[in-house]
């Protein structure tokens, strides 16, 4: 049953639990994950391709097993799901304050990876279970909010702690374990949703899976966000990379651009969420994709820290628009029994988080700071196309060959059957 049928108060508190939970792992991430690029070039003198590989292993990984959580997260419950892959990434954090070669680095970072990418689209997915649609903008962007504010907040925590030794490590796995116990006490032990399940519980799990990919919208949706994610994903991996080697006091300069990044997130989040009510997901998407070009034109050409700042913060107001109204797109396109598996399969774009590091690393080997950015500036132009092509799209058949009510603009509730969603 959706979780709205054990009353409003546990909703209110499992909404809650899971933007404070969300916020504290990002913060433990944050002092530990931050400097993992400058770590593998200074302490392991390895190339920028081969970081960009390294790092990016682990949510190309984690981009094939999490459409399989989220569809199993459907039949089984959320709390299974979410609280393995907590303590996963909680070992995965250790693994790294204790890695002492390239190989158990990457063995670390790879458990700890496929971890978080398990727990990202299952977590999302509990999250529009737990809050009445009206909200579902407002919920998904506090936990955007908080996840910034804790990668803020994080980096400064690990270098006072020490950011050379295990302790940090060792602190955030120790989060991610107490966040696990927290989800296996307070989220009902059985979840699977009633919308459509009579018929989903029937349908395997892969079955399932392959029956979510052939929507077509979610597909565009896939091709977008994989475009997406190569551009803002792993940002501070190739950006890192090009200031350390081509400014002078390049370190300072990332750290002022990571500092500017959390804090644009901080006090543009309620402004561009509003806005994003105001003129519809899909425009806010197209609106976020252009400052995105916009920001990595302005980082090709950039001859100042001051300029880098500025552009940081265009790029950035991209990041808090496109973020909550993509994931307000995909959950209209899905309803309570499929939830899980169309955000897992949308979970697929994190292949970006691989592809970006990796293509620009050799953008920036072969073609210098400028070629890389022009490269990122036309996969944010892609994007927007893409998105646009999915919103335009009609709803699937479904399996029986009927149209398909697996939610988006024409099926479920009301706000569906009028023919345009609410904020469009």
């Amino acid at each position: 049953m959706p979780l709205r049928a054990f009353g409003e108060k546990t909703g209110q508190t499992i909404v809650l639990l899971l933007i404070a939970g969300s916020g504290m792992v990002a913060i433990a991430r944050g002092m530990t994950l931050t400097f993992l690029a400058i770590r593998l070039q200074q302490d392991f003198g390895l190339s920028p391709a081969a970081i960009g590989m390294l790092i990016g292993a682990g949510p190309l990984l984690g981009a094939a097993a999490s459409p399989f959580a989220g569809t199993l997260s459907d039949r089984i419950g959320r709390r299974s799901v979410l609280t393995v892959a907590l303590l996963f990434a909680g070992l995965g954090l250790i693994g790294l304050g204790l890695a002492q070669s390239v190989a158990a680095f990457a063995i670390a970072h790879i458990v700890s990876s496929v971890a978080a990418a398990v727990y990202e689209p299952v977590s999302r997915a509990l999250m529009s279970d737990a809050a009445p649609e009206k909200l579902r903008l407002k919920v998904f962007s506090w936990r955007y909010l908080v996840i910034n504010a804790g990668w803020a907040v994080g980096p400064m925590i690990g270098i006072a702690i020490g950011a050379n030794s295990p302790m940090p490590f060792f602190i955030a796995g120790a989060v991610h374990f107490a966040f696990s116990a927290a989800i296996f006490l307070i989220v009902p032990a059985v979840f699977v949703g009633t919308a459509g399940a009579g018929a989903a519980a029937q349908i395997p799990g892969f079955r399932r899976l392959v029956a979510t990919l052939r929507d077509r919208r979610l597909i565009f949706y896939l091709g977008g966000g994989t475009l997406l994610l190569a551009v803002y994903g792993q940002w501070s991996v190739t950006l890192s990379q090009y200031l350390t080697t081509n400014l002078e006091d390049g370190v300072k300069i990332f750290a002022w651009l990571v500092t500017t990044n959390a804090a644009v997130v901080v006090f543009a989040t309620a402004p561009a969420r509003m806005l994003i009510e105001r003129i519809g997901p899909m425009k806010a998407m197209v609106l976020g994709c252009l400052l995105f070009l916009g920001g990595e034109v302005g980082f090709a050409f950039a001859t100042s820290a001051t300029m880098l700042i500025g552009f940081m913060v265009l790029f950035t107001i991209g990041e808090v628009l496109v973020v909550p109204s993509e994931y307000v797109l995909v959950d209209r396109i899905s309803n309570d029994g499929n939830r899980g598996a169309y955000f897992g399969a949308h979970s697929l774009c994190a292949v970006g988080n691989f592809f970006g590091p990796l293509l620009g690393g050799l953008a920036l080997g072969a073609f210098g700071g400028q070629g890389m950015f022009m490269l990122f500036a036309a996969f944010a132009a892609g994007s927007a196309v893409l998105f646009a092509l999915g919103y335009a799209s009609p709803p699937p058949a479904s399996l029986d060959g009927h149209a398909a009510a697996v939610g988006g603009e024409a099926t479920e509730g009301a706000m569906y059957r009028v023919g345009r969603p609410a904020y469009a």
